[in-house]
């Protein structure tokens, strides 16, 4: 299992990295690759999310964070290409609002964007105004690219009525170079 230390927003996962509101406390913790197990599906299960599609799912990508050697939150990315699916972000019930969920998506997102991403994806029946926080706009399921619109969670798993949202990840690109160009050579 690869392990490493990231706090809550870009510039890049595995390295220190920038707080995005000043609210925000300090805080680290520990995002790491995660396999699909019976921990992960109990906690979607848990929060009610699709898992059906999961072990069939060989383009699917887990992060996951730990506290008191628990798993407390979880989050997935699809890659199709130059677009990707966010998918499976949970946090258990009792991490709630401790920037879990910020942290993880933050990371999935720099994932992503280094992995050739240009574009995530998200469907969502609950979270949208926490996903709008974070960047994603709505968006109309008809722009959905066919290897998103093809997928089981897109097609079948989640309800007509689920919000679809988008953000495109050349923004953190952007924002990765212009942080490192303030940083000055030694």
């Amino acid at each position: 299992m690869h392990n490493t230390m990231f706090n809550m927003g870009p510039p890049n996962c595995g390295g220190p990295l920038a707080w995005r509101y000043k609210s925000e406390l300090p805080m680290k913790m520990n995002v790491e690759t995660i396999q699909l197990n019976a921990e992960v599906e109990s906690l979607l299960v848990t929060a009610e999310l699709p898992t059906a599609d999961l072990r069939e799912a060989h383009n699917l990508h887990l992060f996951g964070v730990r506290g008191d050697e628990q798993l407390i939150g979880i989050i997935g990315v699809e890659v199709y290409s130059s677009a990707g699916l966010l998918r499976s972000l949970v946090v258990a019930t009792a991490h709630r609002n401790g920037g879990y969920g910020r942290a993880l998506v933050s990371c999935a997102e720099e994932w992503a964007s280094q992995h050739g991403v240009k574009e995530l994806y998200l469907l969502t029946t609950t979270a949208s105004p926490f996903f709008k926080r974070l960047g994603y706009r709505i968006v109309q399921r008809s722009v959905a690219p066919s290897a998103i619109a093809d997928t089981s969670q897109f097609a079948a798993l989640c309800p007509s009525s689920a919000t679809f949202m988008l953000k495109p990840l050349i923004a953190i690109k952007a924002l990765r170079s212009t942080q490192k160009s303030r940083v000055p050579e030694l």
